[in-house]
């Protein structure tokens, strides 16, 4: 145990002795009241660790993540709780969160998710212009290597936008290399 663990448990273990020492002293005054007391601590420190030990299961079931079927190679993206598909792709090498994006022609790229998968942004020159839904921003062209399940595309051109988006889209340059592109039952379902 480090030093920092130590200080921890010990600082706890004071806490414990003092709520300790205050459920004693009002036993001895209100003996009903204080089993009540107890009974109500204990019943939250019970919901406490139970909650924990079912935090994964609750959060697969609020916040479900994409999947890969084994049999078919399908991606399967659950709707996200704001109405879009999330999904992770490897980026140079580099997991990358995308929102996925049927309207954006290509994978646009955010200043800060280019900078974590190794584009200098110093380097990048802002030649191009798209036209969003907040209007026109300046682009910068790259080349990046993306893999989503089996299917990969190296040097694939994409956008780095100068505004700095909320979140990277994955646009039609790189969801066309798939041969079915399906929405049902809430889920975003692509088929290599």
């Amino acid at each position: 145990m480090d030093n920092g663990s130590l200080a921890s448990l010990a600082y706890l273990a004071l806490l414990l002795l003092a709520l300790a020492g205050w459920f004693v002293a009002q036993a001895r005054r209100k003996p009903g009241q204080t089993a009540q007391h107890a009974m109500i601590w204990g019943l939250i420190f019970v919901a406490v660790i139970a909650g924990a030990g079912l935090w994964g299961d609750i959060r697969r079931t609020v916040l479900p993540q994409q999947s890969i079927a084994a049999d078919s190679g399908q991606i399967i993206v659950p709707r996200g709780p704001n109405g879009h598909y999330h999904l992770t792709a490897i980026v140079n090498g580099t997991p990358l969160r995308f929102v996925v994006d049927t309207g954006a022609t290509d994978v646009v790229l955010s200043t800060s998710d280019a900078e974590r998968v190794g584009i200098d942004l110093d380097t990048l020159v802002y030649s191009g212009r798209a036209r969003t839904a907040n209007g026109e921003v300046r682009i910068a062209p790259v080349r990046i290597d993306i893999t989503l399940g089996d299917t990969q595309a190296r040097g694939l051109r994409a956008s780095v936008n100068e505004d700095d988006l909320f979140q990277s889209l994955l646009g039609m340059s790189y969801l066309s290399r798939f041969s079915r592109v399906e929405i049902a039952r809430g889920e975003l379902i692509l088929t290599p």
